[in-house]
């Protein structure tokens, strides 16, 4: 009988561990759960895990579980760095060639300048979807809104869109004149926005919403796109009174003391220069103490929305965490661009379509529904250090974000330096899942992330983009760019970004050689993008304006042409009554 029992105990014990493997091989084979979290406009150095002072634990979580990249860029504008996050290929190649804020009107019959996603361009959803995931998007799309354009026509299987650059984070309303409305959308049918909106816990409610309706036996791929950091900067008053005192110094001395981090955490080299503010822009000690303060408050709403967003960002992985499928999922944390420099409240024009549109800039409520604020170019200058300039420009400002890739197989890594881009993000989500290699500009980032290599582009290949006028090719550890007006001055400047992260020597005359190659990559990859070459004289700000006001009147014209049939009216009847008058 103890023979037989102890025959029993073997067999039950060999069919435990062989449940036990089939369990862990079922496991090493299930495709992990894809979440990317898009913020907006957020500088290299924004995060609290990249050295900036904003509270963002839930970020920094995922940044110390996986691998940070100090060397990654992007387009230097929202709608071209979302075309290629979603699928790996140069944005002119999509059909974004720039956005419609900037349109100019040599650019509207090409094909690379469409503003939406062309006819045969596949995203990343559509893949996921196509394998058998599960596919959600919640948040700011901007590649067009016309048949076919939003995101239920690109292959995500619930959304609630926000096509425009931007809107109020808390009402449903438009955050500039070139919009007449916000366009929100659902599942590809406009929506409204309810009374308690507030956009980071709005956009996270609604994906944990979509993510508990979902097939548990289906893999998914979830896709926040955040208004933070976008002009209006709003958060909840509880967020931004966190940073009191932190900003009271002014934006000289957080450039200072965000470069003396950067060089602690090894983001630069420790005897590199820092980055100068454009000529043009203030001195903090030439502003009255009454300006300051409105200043100050400003940057604390930034920091504030920041931190506003971080904590939803906790709800979605605690979310993860309750529905047990947190440590399958792969996590990417990224910025679209650099920090906004714009600020419309200086523009006379603007202040009065703020009065009529319900919008304020006072102190006391700053950051608060119905206030608009930005940071304005100085704060942002500080915001991208340690590059140079800001959101716009080609400049390392404007392209170099934070990138944070966090999940299952992926070991912890201090910081990563592997330059890298915008359009690896796609085929590095599409390998890690082992989905079938599409045909894209990007290279997959797994070997980075795996420990098996800090080379992702070899020192050989050239990295181009551009974006209103905006140019730059990187090539082993160079760079070369041109910047447009009004913080440009439409010049191409060599750097050696190895020793130079500020851009703040130019080595044209030393190296001429480079520059003549460096050119000539450009010339092919403009050639081979079809990219539109725009006048030296073109000023960022100044289209900005003209196609604001076009839009204005555009919408006007019905008012305007009603107007004039009623003055007609007026001026016939005023002519018949004088005429009567005359005879009788």
């Amino acid at each position: 009988m103890k023979q037989v029992m102890k025959g029993t105990l073997r067999l039950l014990g060999s069919l435990a561990c062989f449940v036990f493997l089939l369990a862990q091989l079922h496991a090493s084979a299930e495709q992990p759960n894809i979440v990317v979290i898009l913020v907006d406009d957020a500088g290299f150095m924004d995060f609290g895990g990249f050295g900036g002072e904003a509270r963002t634990p839930n970020i920094d979580q995922l940044a110390d579980a996986g691998v940070r990249f100090s060397n990654y860029h992007t387009s230097p504008l929202c709608a071209t760095s979302r075309a290629m996050l979603l699928t790996g290929l140069d944005s002119h190649r999509t059909g974004v060639g720039t956005i419609p804020e900037i349109l100019r009107k040599e650019q509207r019959e090409s094909p690379a300048y469409s503003l939406h996603l062309l006819p045969g361009v596949e995203t990343v959803a559509d893949q996921f979807r196509g394998a058998g995931y599960e596919t959600f998007m919640t948040g700011k799309w901007h590649l067009g809104r016309g048949p076919g354009d939003l995101p239920d026509s690109h292959g995500f299987d619930r959304s609630f869109a926000l096509d425009a650059s931007g809107a109020d984070n808390w009402e449903q309303k438009p955050f500039i004149p070139f919009y007449s409305e916000a366009p929100w959308f659902e599942d590809g049918k406009p929506a409204k926005l309810p009374d308690d909106f507030y956009s980071s816990r709005f956009l996270v409610d609604h994906m944990i919403d979509y993510l508990s309706q979902r097939d548990p036996d289906h893999p998914f791929f979830a896709y926040v796109a955040f208004q933070a950091i976008h002009i209006p900067i709003q958060a909840p008053r509880e967020f931004t009174d966190h940073y009191k005192g932190v900003y009271s110094d002014g934006w000289e001395a957080t450039l200072r003391r965000r470069f003396e981090r950067a060089k602690a955490l090894g983001l630069i080299p420790p005897d590199a220069a820092p980055p100068a503010m454009h000529p043009s822009l203030r001195k903090w000690d030439s502003l009255t103490p009454k300006e300051q303060a409105y200043f100050e408050r400003r940057m604390m709403v930034n920091a504030g929305m920041l931190e506003a967003m971080d904590y939803h960002v906790g709800r979605l992985i605690e979310y993860l965490k309750s529905s047990g499928d947190f440590d399958n999922t792969i996590f990417v944390v990224t910025s679209d661009n650099g920090p906004e420099f714009g600020d419309p409240t200086t523009d006379s024009v603007f202040r009065i379509w703020m009065a009529t549109h319900g919008y304020n800039d006072h102190l006391e409520t700053m950051g608060e529904k119905g206030s608009m604020a930005a940071i304005g170019p100085e704060w942002a200058s500080a915001a991208a250090t340690p590059g140079r300039l800001f959101k716009m420009y080609a400049s390392e400002g404007g392209t170099r974000v934070p990138l944070i890739i966090s999940g299952p197989g992926i070991a912890p890594q201090r910081f990563n330096s592997a330059l890298s881009f915008v359009t690896d993000i796609a085929p590095t989500l599409t390998e890690l899942a082992e989905l079938e290699e599409a045909d894209v500009d990007g290279r997959s980032l797994a070997p980075a992330l795996m420990n098996r290599s800090n080379e992702i582009h070899g020192d050989h290949e050239p990295i181009a983009l551009e974006v209103g006028g905006n140019s730059a090719v990187f090539k082993g550890g160079y760079k070369l760019t041109r910047n447009t007006l009004p913080h440009g001055d439409a010049e191409w400047h060599l750097h050696d970004l190895a020793i130079d992260p500020g851009e703040t020597r130019d080595l044209s005359g030393e190296n001429t050689a480079l520059k003549e190659e460096l050119l000539a990559d450009y010339a092919q990859y403009a050639k081979k993008m079809g990219v539109i070459a725009l006048p030296a004289d073109f000023d960022v700000q100044e289209q900005i304006s003209i196609n604001a006001r076009r839009m204005m009147l555009k919408r006007a014209r019905p008012l305007l042409f009603a107007a004039g049939l009623i003055l007609f009216a007026i001026i016939v009847l005023l002519v018949r009554w004088l005429r009567r008058r005359k005879i009788n």
